[in-house]
């Protein structure tokens, strides 16, 4: 009996050695692999999967010894819609996406200086300009995720179905499609009639004349067939600051990412940021030749510069009224406005 009970002592104190380890091995197991869901809007075939995130995917897991994996779900194969977005990060439905704050127009305000006529003519160094920014003015606003990246996108251009626009005068009464906020105050103050909506209801809007034009970049011409819907297509002046950009968060699940063991936090730490945001933007340069080169069969003008001073005059006015609205809202909108040109300045120069 007394030997029974010294062999029960033994073994109980083995476990007690041993289940530790064992917990230890069976956590260390189960660590050498994490998938990340990503989801996003466009299929993936689009630029935006084919040249920033797949590639972005390819890389943490090569870093990571492929312990970072990605599941990517294109075209909201996760469920919701595209302004649902950043609530599916933020609640944990997806572990990363991409998307833009300006689709839940008000929302991501300090976001919108960046948003303004006229602000942009480099995607790669405003993009880079538009990281610093966010880490000065827009924390709050993202303090429920951890931002990967924020960046912009190529040159604004007018899709047109049925005639190009030279001036002001051919945009009196039609519809077009915008996809922020003050990108259709702008729209409105040029005399046509704006129409928020998504990209990927885009090409079904075009298709049923719901609208008579999109302002999309180059960029998303193959995802939306936006060659095989419209006749015209409009660039301003390449050498004056684009008329209009919209900016994107490219963000993780916060608790996803404290999950993570040290290092490979510190894969992902190293594939986020501004080299990353001017990495997205100079991506979607290229995606913006490729683009364009689907469009040759229709008509492409470009609108000169002495055309676009009235433009600008407006889009001047625009971004004093922004400035007031921030200000009501108790934000620096002149501060913020001041910063955005400077740091967009700065990393055009270089700095």
């Amino acid at each position: 009996m007394k030997t029974r009970s010294l062999v029960a002592a033994a073994t109980l104190a083995l476990s007690a050695l041993v289940s530790p380890t064992f917990a230890q091995a069976q956590a260390q197991a189960q660590a050498q692999e994490v998938t990340l869901k990503l989801h996003f809007f466009l299929p993936a075939s689009s630029f935006a999967n084919t040249l920033f995130i797949t590639p972005w995917c390819d890389k943490i897991a090569k870093e990571s010894a492929n312990r970072l994996k990605c599941q990517i779900y294109p075209s909201m194969q996760l469920g919701g819609t595209p302004p649902q977005l950043f609530e599916q990060v933020r609640d944990g439905v997806a572990d990363v996406v991409w998307t833009l704050p300006g689709y839940t127009a008000g929302r991501f305000p300090s976001l919108e200086a960046f948003e303004l006529p006229f602000m942009m003519q480099s995607p790669e160094a405003t993009s880079k300009a538009l990281w610093d920014y966010a880490q000065q003015h827009s924390q709050q606003e993202f303090k429920d995720v951890k931002p990967l990246a924020f960046h912009v996108h190529g040159d604004g251009v007018f899709h047109m179905s049925s005639k190009p626009v030279k001036s002001l005068a051919d945009l009196k009464g039609l519809k077009l499609r915008a996809p922020t906020r003050l990108t259709n105050k702008f729209i409105a103050m040029l005399g046509a009639t704006p129409v928020s909506m998504p990209v990927p209801q885009v090409g079904d809007a075009l298709s049923k004349g719901v609208i008579d034009g999109a302002v999309v970049p180059y960029e998303v011409v193959p995802s939306v067939k936006i060659q095989e819907l419209v006749k015209f297509h409009t660039e301003t002046d390449p050498a004056q600051p684009a008329f209009y950009t919209s900016t994107f968060v490219f963000a993780m699940n916060k608790a996803k990412y404290e999950s993570l063991p040290p290092e490979l936090k510190k894969v992902i730490d190293a594939n986020s940021g501004q080299a990353l945001s001017g990495q997205i933007g100079r991506a979607f340069l290229q995606a913006d030749a490729e683009g364009k080169k689907l469009t040759a069969r229709n008509t492409t003008n470009v609108i000169p510069a002495a055309e676009l001073a009235p433009w600008k005059a407006m889009g001047d006015k625009l971004s004093a009224d922004w400035v007031k609205e921030m200000d009501a809202k108790g934000l620096k909108g002149t501060q913020m406005l001041q910063d955005a040109k400077a740091l967009i300045a700065r990393h055009a120069a270089g700095k």
